[in-house]
C-alpha cells in the first residue's frame, strides 16, 4: 500500500515520523491526554471568556439587550460548534490519520481542502442568517427592543462569518498534527487584548463614539480577524508541521470526502445541541423577557462546557485518528475511556457548583431579580447532570477521530426529540419553566448514557452489541 504508485503521499509515506506523531502513538496516555489537553483548554477557556466579557458589558446596556443576544447565542454557537468542533473535529481527524499513516503529502493538501470547506459553510451561515435572522428571533420570542437588539448584534456577526471559519480551521489544522500550544496561544493573546477592546467599541471613550451592542460584534470579528493572520503566517513558517503549498496542489474528492464523512455527520450532531436550546430558548420566551434573559445567561454555562470538554477532545480527536491510522486500536480505546472519565468529572464539578451557588453565576451579568430567579431554577435542575453532557461530548470527539460518528448523532437526536417533546408536553401539562428545565436534564443523561452504550457496545468495529466491558471491547478491536 505505502508503494502504490496512485497514492499522491507514496512518496513520503516511508519518511520517519514527527516526534509529535510518536507521542500519540507511543507515550503513557493519561499524562499526554492532560499534556496536551492543558493548552487547549486554557484557549477554549480564552474563547468562551471572549463570549463572558462581551455578554457582561452587554448587560450593562439593560436587560433588553442581554434578552437580545440572548436569541442570537444560540446561533453563533452553532456556527462556533460547527467550525470548530464538528467540520473542525473533521479537518484535526483527517490531518492525523494521513499523519498517523504517513501520508505527509495528503495531509499537506488537506489545509487547501479545509479552506476551500470553510468558505462555503460561511457563506451559507451568513446568507441564511442575515436573510431569515428577523424571521427566526420572532419565532424564539423576541419582541420590541430585545428583538431589534439581536438584529443589530446579529447582522454585524454574521457578516463576518468567514473571519470566524477561517480562525477555527486554521486552529483545527494546527491541533490536527498534535500542537496544541499555537492555537492556544493566540486565542489567550487574543482574549487579552479583546478586554479593553470591547468595552471601547461598546461605550467609547473620548472622542472614540460608543456603538452599543454592534460594538460587542465588531471587536470580536476583529479578534477573529487578527488571530486568523497570526495562524496562517504560523502555518507558512518553518515550524510548522505541514508545509500547504498552493503551487502544485491537485484538487481531489477523496480529500475533501475525508473532511466532510466525519464534519458533515457532525454537523447534525451540532445542529441538534443548538436547536435544543433554541426550542427551550422559544419555550421559555412566553414567561416574557427576563426569562429569556435568565435562560439565555445561565446556559451558558452549558456553552462554556462545549469549549472545556473540547480542550480535552481535541487531543483525543489527534490521539484516536493517529493511533487508528496506524492500526493502533486497543491504545485508541484506552484513550478513549481515560478521555471519557476526565471529562465526567470535570463537567459533574461544575454542574454540581453552579446547581449549589446559581446566583454566583448569574449575578455576574445582571441583578434583575426575575433574571436571576429563571436562570437558578434551570442551574438548580440541569447542573447535577452535567456530566453526562460531557461524557457524551467527550465519546463524539473520540468518535469523530476514529470516524464513526453515526452513534454520537444519534445520541444527540435523543436528545433534541426529548428536549423539545418533553419540553412542550411539560409546558402544556405543568405550565411551569421547572418541568421545562426538568425535561432538558433528562435529554442530558440519555445523550451522554447512549454514546456510552454504543463505543462500549464495539461501534467502532462492527455492529454494536451489549457492552461487555473493557475486556471484550479489546477482544473485538484485535479482530
Amino acid at each position: 500500500m505505502a508503494n502504490d504508485p496512485d497514492k499522491p503521499a507514496s512518496a513520503r509515506t516511508a519518511s520517519a515520523l514527527d516526534p509529535r506523531t510518536r507521542l500519540l502513538l507511543e507515550a503513557p496516555i493519561a499524562p499526554t491526554l492532560l499534556r496536551l489537553a492543558a493548552p487547549n483548554v486554557l484557549v477554549m477557556l480564552a474563547q468562551a471568556g471572549v463570549g463572558l466579557i462581551e455578554t457582561y458589558f452587554v448587560g450593562q446596556l439593560g436587560t433588553d439587550a442581554l434578552a437580545g443576544m440572548a436569541l442570537v447565542f444560540p446561533v453563533v454557537m452553532l456556527m462556533q460548534m460547527t467550525s470548530a468542533g464538528a467540520m473542525g473535529g473533521g479537518i484535526a481527524s483527517a490531518i492525523a490519520r494521513a499523519l498517523g499513516a504517513r501520508r505527509r503529502d495528503d495531509a499537506d493538501a488537506l489545509v487547501w481542502h479545509a479552506l476551500v470547506i470553510a468558505a462555503v459553510f460561511s457563506l451559507l451561515f451568513t446568507g441564511a442568517v442575515l436573510g431569515g435572522g428577523r424571521w427566526l428571533y420572532t419565532r424564539m420570542g423576541g419582541t420590541g427592543g430585545a428583538l431589534e437588539a439581536a438584529l443589530v448584534y446579529s447582522n454585524w456577526v454574521f457578516a463576518g462569518a468567514f473571519l470566524v471559519w477561517l480562525f477555527n480551521t486554521l486552529s483545527a489544522v494546527i491541533r490536527g498534527t498534535g500542537n496544541m500550544a499555537v492555537p492556544a496561544y493566540v486565542t489567550v493573546l487574543g482574549a487579552i487584548v479583546l478586554v479593553p477592546l470591547s468595552p471601547l467599541f461598546i461605550f467609547g471613550w473620548g472622542p472614540w463614539p460608543g456603538l452599543g451592542i454592534a460594538g460587542g460584534a465588531i471587536a470580536l470579528m476583529a479578534y477573529y480577524l487578527v488571530g486568523s493572520l497570526v495562524l496562517a503566517a504560523y502555518l507558512a513558517s518553518p515550524r510548522s508541521l505541514l508545509r500547504p503549498a498552493f503551487k502544485g496542489l491537485r484538487w481531489r474528492w477523496a480529500l475533501f470526502k475525508d473532511i466532510l464523512r466525519v464534519g458533515l455527520v457532525g454537523t447534525v450532531s451540532t445542529v441538534a445541541t443548538n436547536l435544543a436550546i433554541g426550542v427551550t430558548t422559544a419555550l421559555v420566551g412566553g414567561f416574557g423577557t427576563a426569562a429569556i434573559a435568565g435562560y439565555g445567561t445561565a446556559s451558558r454555562l452549558e456553552y462554556l462546557l462545549v469549549p472545556l470538554v473540547f480542550g480535552l477532545g481535541a487531543p483525543l480527536v489527534a490521539m484516536v485518528g493517529t493511533c487508528l491510522g496506524a492500526g493502533q486500536r486497543e491504545r485508541a480505546l484506552r484513550a478513549t475511556w481515560i478521555g471519557a472519565g476526565m471529562a465526567f468529572v470535570m463537567a459533574e464539578s461544575i454542574g454540581l457548583w453552579a446547581a449549589a451557588f446559581p446566583f454566583t453565576w448569574l449575578a455576574l451579568f445582571h441583578p434583575d431579580p426575575s433574571l436571576l430567579e429563571a436562570g437558578a431554577q434551570y442551574l438548580r435542575t440541569v447542573g447535577p447532570v452535567y456530566g453526562f453532557f460531557g461524557l457524551g461530548l467527550v465519546l463524539y470527539f473520540a468518535s469523530q477521530g476514529a470516524g464513526r460518528l453515526l452513534w454520537p448523532v444519534v445520541g444527540n437526536m435523543v436528545r433534541l426529540a426529548v428536549a423539545v417533546t418533553g419540553g412542550w408536553l411539560a409546558l402544556r401539562w405543568s405550565g411551569g419553566l421547572g418541568a421545562v428545565f426538568a425535561a432538558q436534564g433528562v435529554a442530558l443523561v440519555l445523550y451522554g448514557l447512549v454514546n456510552l452504550w454504543a463505543i462500549a457496545g464495539g461501534a467502532w468495529f462492527g455492529p454494536v452489541g451489549w457492552p461487555r466491558g473493557m475486556a471484550g471491547q479489546l477482544r473485538r478491536a484485535r479482530t
